[in-house]
């Protein structure tokens, strides 16, 4: 099954306006977000919306889409809001792993990227079986916190949960 990216316009400004002028070649948790604080469309398309109580200090999972490539591999389109600007460190990787906490791909990133939401690719093998995953951000000074987001795989559709400062499974929260 083959999944389209849909970005909102925010989004893809914010993108564009995160690395303009930029070559960008750089190849359980503590509450989950009830659907109601997302509108049913967002879901159904695999993006969320950013809510107002995000900590930009954290680096904050804000959006995800995927599609089926081939096989077992899915394209990954993260869309990460940190205040890189605010402090000496930024958002330096966002990773994929199961709801158990085995990873499964990371994407590093190399630079800092302004103030804006953006949004960066990879391409991860999941394992067949695998029907939900985590996707978390990381940044150099405070590590994990913020907001995750846990993807369905075969719908695309997320559910934002706040992830607390440690690195905690996730398989006792449902997935969307």
């Amino acid at each position: 099954m083959s999944f389209t990216r849909r970005h909102t316009l925010a989004v893809c400004l914010g993108a564009l306006a995160g690395c303009a002028g930029s070559s960008d070649d750089e190849s359980a948790s503590e509450t989950a977000r009830t659907t109601e604080e997302r509108s049913k469309s967002d879901t159904e398309t695999g993006t969320a919306t950013a809510t107002p109580d995000l900590d930009l200090r954290e680096a904050n999972v804000v959006g995800v889409e995927i599609e089926q490539e081939s096989g077992s591999q899915y394209r990954f389109d993260v869309t990460l809001h940190h205040d890189d600007d605010g402090e000496e460190g930024y958002a330096n990787w966002w990773e994929v792993e199961t709801r158990s906490g085995e990873q499964l791909g990371r994407r590093e990133l190399l630079h800092a990227h302004s103030t804006d939401p953006f949004t960066r690719s990879e391409t991860i093998e999941i394992p067949d079986g695998t029907e939900c995953v985590v996707v978390r951000g990381h940044d150099q000074t405070h590590g994990y916190g913020g907001q995750a987001m846990l993807v369905t795989l075969d719908s695309g559709a997320t559910s934002a949960v706040k992830q607390g400062p440690e690195r905690n499974t996730m398989r006792d929260i449902e997935c969307p």
